[in-house]
């Protein structure tokens, strides 16, 4: 059955066991195969069979108590996280806070002064019932559910403080009340969420600045017009007008007009790219100094853009294997919390048969262990890194693709395209006769004036003057022949020198030298006499090995990873290339379709555990890429290897496969120190409070600071550098 992937938001979560039950209340209806839901983002990802409702999946989240919001336009990517909480509650709360607090720092100076108690009540009551509503929304709905979440913890503490000061003020101890502690938890906790979802903000700012990247019209040529129209109107093929300085604002094929483009905020290069007839062009990018006149080949979603966006928007909302983890201990967490605070009720009850602190002692159990940290640790780490990553140049498919990057020690290169630049350029001319180099290149270019083959091409674009020959004959497999003043001229193979008993002037060491460095070799020959034929040069041809290939190969090798190519060249020819790179392996005259069962056999290479990722651009790594561990296509190859890919490297440069492990590594261990610290927390923090070392406001302060923090640490990797900016 055909299948959909459904995505929405669910607001009023507000910790990793709200996911949780989001969660498990989608998985309960029937054709849902897979969900996702993503606290930092505040996104559910949900693939089901095609015959689910997106109104029944809804439906289900506001029945377990959380709000579900339609994405109303495929443009919207990312949400605005810090526009759902409003600064007013936290500054109200504050001035309510303020006489509350205000007391105990008098204390210090020997001044005793207290509000009256009829006041205490009636701000409390503001607080707890006004500002604290929707903790108790939330919670009510949890418990509803027969589960539990932090607001349902912060409920149930703020509201024992404030049930047993409300109690003392009617038997009239009125010098024994909590009211502080309720509504300075509350505003804590407020505060605490507040500076959270400002945090939070930051770590979508890839996503936005990528969104803002689309210009809202175009100026289209309609006949004889140029009409300015909104961006949502403009078709496929329509001609679009782009002049000096403009952002393009649609993918497409320069017609007209030369210009230069910066596509840094696409691919992360700051050097401008120069657009000439039949280039391509991406929306988002910035036109230069020239008028370019486009052809339109994509728009809206089909935009490269739009695709960049959705790909980091993926990785961003998926969730990490790790997750797993603090997904199984959130479900049972809040559950063994409500436990704990309960012993400790009855322990210091029973105990110092003070019931007053008991329960006091239980609130600031309630309070600390709340589950925020524990569910914003990997989302938050997730969004930054795949962030950071897009801005590089680096597009990460999803989550798990990121944490598997770091383990990889392997990485299998394809050769053509890859490590070299991907055309045959004429590296080495050797004269032979009385010409000189200039000469022989003339000759050479004026026999393939006109001619698509790709060594014409190298050599063109060598010669520095050249004519037209004439008599020009293509020999099959074998080379030209052609009459220049009234001469003779053959270029070609060496097999068909042979044939044409072409005289040799003790040569073969030269092309011994020639073809153990790989290099495609032809010859230049001249009729001398009707029965001589001689030799005047040899060229030789090579794809260059990329200039950037062997110190990122270096930058590999410091990352503790091993090299390997994987290339259909001849041994000699790979292992030339394999020297110059300083690989660790290389295997030679491998076939297409047999580079994918390479791969399974490096990675059954138990001894060194081997994690291996494939680097290529062409169709033919498409199976190697799916193979791999992780696959990592050239952007600038083709829509199929990027398809296959978890990695997409918007340029073509090498350092960028280092930088996307090195990104990785760090994330994970930002995710690892956010989980850390989170836990560390909770197995601090409970104990204390449980022994009586923690009241329930610094309780309240300690698990507001916790969150905060581990959204902080994880926006540390916003200061992280790529290798490839500073090559």
């Amino acid at each position: 059955m055909k299948t959909i992937e459904y995505n929405f938001f669910v607001e009023e979560m507000s910790c990793a066991s709200c996911v949780s039950r989001v969660e498990k209340a989608l998985r309960k209806i029937d054709g849902v195969i897979d969900v996702s839901v993503n606290l930092a983002t505040e996104k559910a990802t949900v693939k089901a069979n095609a015959d689910v409702k997106l109104e029944t999946l809804m439906a289900a989240v506001d029945k377990a108590g959380y709000h579900a919001v339609k994405i109303s336009e495929p443009e919207i990517h990312a949400k605005d996280v810090s526009k759902q909480a409003s600064v007013w509650p936290i500054i109200i709360s504050v001035i309510f806070a303020i006489p509350f607090v205000l007391p105990m720092l008098l204390e210090l100076f020997g001044i005793h002064w207290m509000m009256p108690a009829w006041l205490q009540l009636v701000i409390a009551s503001i607080v707890q019932f006004g500002l604290g509503a929707k903790f108790y929304r939330s919670g009510f709905n949890a418990a509803k559910a027969l589960s539990g979440n932090m607001d349902l913890l912060v409920a149930i503490g703020t509201s024992a403080a404030y049930g047993l000061s409300l109690y003392q003020l009617i038997i009239g101890h009125a010098d024994h009340l909590y009211f502080e502690s309720s509504v300075v938890i509350i505003t804590l906790i407020l505060i605490g969420k507040w500076l959270e979802s400002r945090a939070k903000h930051q770590t979508t700012q890839a996503i936005e600045a990528l969104s803002a990247l689309r210009p809202e019209v175009a100026l289209v040529r309609q006949g004889e017009q140029e009409v300015s129209l909104p961006i949502n109107q403009v078709k496929v093929n329509d001609v679009v007008v782009i002049k000096p300085g403009e952002r393009i604002p649609v993918d497409g094929i320069v017609i007209e007009g030369t210009s230069s483009c910066d596509e840094s905020m696409l691919t992360g290069e700051s050097f401008p790219v120069t657009k000439t007839l039949n280039s391509t062009v991406t929306g988002g990018t910035i036109n230069g100094e020239g008028l370019l006149i486009v052809k339109t080949t994509a728009i809206q979603a089909d935009s490269m853009l739009s695709k960049i966006i959705a790909m980091v928007e993926s990785a961003q909302a998926k969730k990490a294997p790790i997750q797993r983890i603090v997904d199984r201990i959130s479900a049972i967490f809040v559950p063994v919390i409500l436990l704990i605070a309960l012993i400790t009720l009855l322990a210091w009850g029973f105990i110092s048969h003070d019931w007053q602190q008991a329960l006091l002692h239980a609130v600031a159990v309630l309070v600390i262990a709340c589950p925020c940290a524990l569910g914003l640790a990997t989302p938050t780490a997730i969004m930054v890194g795949t962030g950071v990553a897009a801005r590089h140049g680096i597009l990460i498919k999803d989550a798990e693709a990121l944490e598997t990057l770091h383990n990889i020690n392997t990485v299998a290169f394809d050769k053509t395209g890859t490590l070299t630049i991907g055309k045959p350029e004429l590296v080495e001319l050797d004269v032979l006769g009385m010409e000189t180099a200039d000469q022989i290149l003339s000759v050479a270019a004026s026999m393939q004036a006109g001619s698509e083959h790709p060594l014409a091409k190298a050599v063109l674009a060598k010669a520095k003057s050249y004519s037209y020959a004439q008599n020009i004959t293509s020999i099959t497999g074998s080379g030209v022949m052609a009459t220049i003043d009234s001469h003779e001229y053959y270029l070609g193979s060496l097999r068909w020198m042979k044939t044409l008993n072409a005289y040799f002037v003790d040569m073969q060491d030269k092309v011994n030298e020639l073809t153990q460095k790989g290099y495609t070799i032809s010859f230049l020959a001249k009729q001398q006499s009707e029965n001589s034929i001689v030799i005047l040069a040899i060229f030789g041809f090579s794809d260059v090995i990329k200039p950037e290939a062997k110190s990122a190969i270096d930058a590999l090798r410091q990352l503790k990873v091993n090299t390997v190519m994987l290339t259909g060249d001849n041994q000699q020819a790979a292992n030339y290339v394999g020297q110059q790179l300083n690989l660790d392996k290389v295997i030679a005259e491998v076939l297409p379709q047999d580079k994918a069962n390479y791969i399974y056999q490096l990675q059954k290479d138990s001894q060194n555990n081997n994690k291996v990722a494939m680097v290529g651009d062409g169709i033919n790594d498409a199976p190697a890429l799916a193979a791999a561990d992780i696959g990592i296509a050239m952007g600038t190859g083709t829509d199929v290897a990027m398809h296959t890919a978890s990695i997409t490297l918007m340029r073509g440069n090498l350092f960028l496969i280092a930088d996307a492990i090195d990104i990785s590594r760090r994330t994970y261990n930002k995710i690892k120190q956010n989980l850390f610290w989170a836990f560390l927390y909770n197995l601090i923090g409970i104990p204390l409070a449980a022994l009586g070392f923690l009241n329930p406001m610094i309780a309240g302060a300690a698990m507001a600071l916790s969150s905060v923090s581990v959204v902080t640490n994880a926006l540390l990797l916003k200061r992280w550098k790529a290798r490839s900016e500073t090559k």
